[in-house]
């Protein structure tokens, strides 16, 4: 029965919501992506400042990487590689790349629209600008609870069973022991909150996508010669112009499609509850920076892992076996056993820091339902720990087929809202882009220009105030705006 649904809302619904939509965006935004993507560096190099009590936007963003250099980026595009051939790689390109569109708009949205809770922190994401941008709470509670079952638990759940496995076929060492030994370090994590998750994503993060590129690139190099053939091999496979590939053109579609969105997350409303957090000077600026996470997950990661194993010499047409192995063995038929070594510790990066984020956005979701109630963050945690313990012993199937349908769904709700509140993320951008016509090199938004708009004041002051959090006679410590 899961399959079935699946098919249909993954195989379908997503494809026409995420191109569809995505391609939209593009052409509305002018190629937003394509526009701002040499600008996206040098905001990318101004967000290594870091914000006195808040997380700087590079922490963010290293946090909304922890996320989406996963396990989609080693397994699932083994998988995709697998079911639809080289031409599911020219597919998850496709998605990315209407993706950065998407992702932009709904982090721009996400920082518009983000809180000041009562510990001065900032929280936002896709249920605080459908229930102040559209006014609508109850479809807000909705996508709370789809990104709480989606990320909170579907997908630990295929983390811990793509690690824990690989583990076993690297190590020898049982799923179940694996799944133990990372409930233990993960549940150590979970107890210091959103600053030690973000702690841990800084130091790991680009660690784990640094050594990580540099070995694929090592056996991309090794081989080059043979990059342009392959690269052509794709392009064709996508289209069904290569006889080998020929046949698999709807799978190419259907799981380069399904693949790139769970690499990336673009449009599925998870990347706009980090992006709220960081504290910057104008919205777009952060939605510039989450798309070039987009970028630098599929155009970088995912295709570094396909020409990985499509010039390795392992995969042949009809490969049996779950994407984990195949990227093992692929990396191991180039460098040799040690390969398999390497794979398996890196997916155990990956997979940590990913679950840490996952785990962050079903927290985030369950403040928006029910506030602050520290024995339901509890049961919460145990919950997710268990969630672990379960994907480390469940079949692949059952796991990717329950994550494929909550995905489409959360994917359904966040891609309907962003398309209701369009036009006002063109108007934030169109305000940014103004602003850097005029040579202002660091736009800032005054939220005065914006009175129609149900803005916190706390978190977007007028420009020339500062936030003073201030704990008053009888107040709870909630921020104040101090005009100077």
């Amino acid at each position: 029965m899961l399959e079935v649904i699946n098919d249909f809302l993954s195989g379908k619904v997503l494809i026409v919501l995420i191109v569809g939509l995505g391609g939209y965006f593009t052409i509305r935004s002018r190629f937003v992506q394509l526009r701002h993507f040499f600008h996206m560096f040098a905001v990318f190099r101004d967000s290594l400042r870091s914000s006195s009590g808040q997380l700087s936007s590079f922490q963010a963003l290293m946090l909304s990487l922890a996320g989406r250099v996963g396990a989609g980026n080693i397994a699932g595009v083994g998988i995709a590689v697998t079911l639809g051939g080289p031409g599911a790689v020219f597919w998850m390109w496709v998605t990315a790349m209407v993706g950065m569109a998407s992702s932009f708009f709904e982090c721009s949205l996400g920082q518009l629209y983000k809180r000041c809770d009562s510990e001065g922190q900032y929280r936002g994401g896709p249920s605080y600008y459908i229930q102040h941008g559209l006014g609508k709470r109850w479809l807000g509670m909705v996508m709370a609870v789809l990104l709480l079952v989606t990320f909170g638990f579907a997908f630990n759940g295929l983390q811990s069973h793509a690690v824990t496995h690989s583990l076993n076929d690297a190590f020898g060492v049982s799923p179940t022991y694996a799944g133990i030994g990372l409930a233990v370090l993960l549940g150590l994590v979970f107890i210091g909150g959103i600053k030690r998750i973000a702690a841990v994503a800084d130091l790991l993060v680009p660690v784990k996508t640094l050594i990580y590129i540099a070995v694929t690139i090592y056996v991309i190099a090794v081989q080059f010669e043979h990059v342009p053939e392959m690269l052509l091999t794709i392009v064709r496979s996508a289209f069904g112009m290569d006889p080998v590939f020929g046949g698999l053109i709807g799978s190419a579609i259907v799981m380069g499609v399904k693949r790139g969105v769970f690499a990336n997350e673009a449009g599925l409303g998870s990347a706009p509850n980090v992006a709220a957090v960081a504290q910057v000077e104008h919205p777009v600026a952060q939605g510039v920076v989450q798309a070039f996470s987009v970028f630098l997950d599929t155009f970088v990661i995912c295709t570094c892992t396909a020409l990985l194993i499509l010039l390795s010499g392992f995969y042949t047409p009809g490969f049996e076996g779950d994407g984990i192995a195949l990227t093992q063995n692929s990396l191991a038929a180039v460098v040799g056993d040690w390969g398999k070594l390497f794979i398996s510790v890196a997916l155990s990066l990956f997979v940590f820091t990913s679950i840490l984020y996952n785990y962050y956005l079903g927290e985030n979701s369950l403040r928006f339902l029910i506030g602050e109630s520290r024995k339901v963050l509890i049961g919460y945690r145990a919950l997710v720990l268990a969630l672990i313990l379960w994907g480390a012993v469940e079949d692949l199937g059952t796991v990717f087929a329950f994550a494929d349908i909550t995905m489409t769904l959360l994917a359904f709700v966040n891609l309907i809202a962003l398309a209701m509140l369009f036009k006002i993320g063109l108007r934030i951008l169109r305000d940014y882009d103004d602003q850097r016509k005029a040579g202002i090199k660091t736009p800032v938004f005054d939220s005065s220009k914006f009175p129609d708009l149900d803005l916190d004041l706390q978190a977007w002051p007028k420009p020339g105030t500062q936030q003073v959090f201030a704990t008053e006679a009888g107040a709870t410590g909630k921020p104040v705006a101090d005009a100077r």
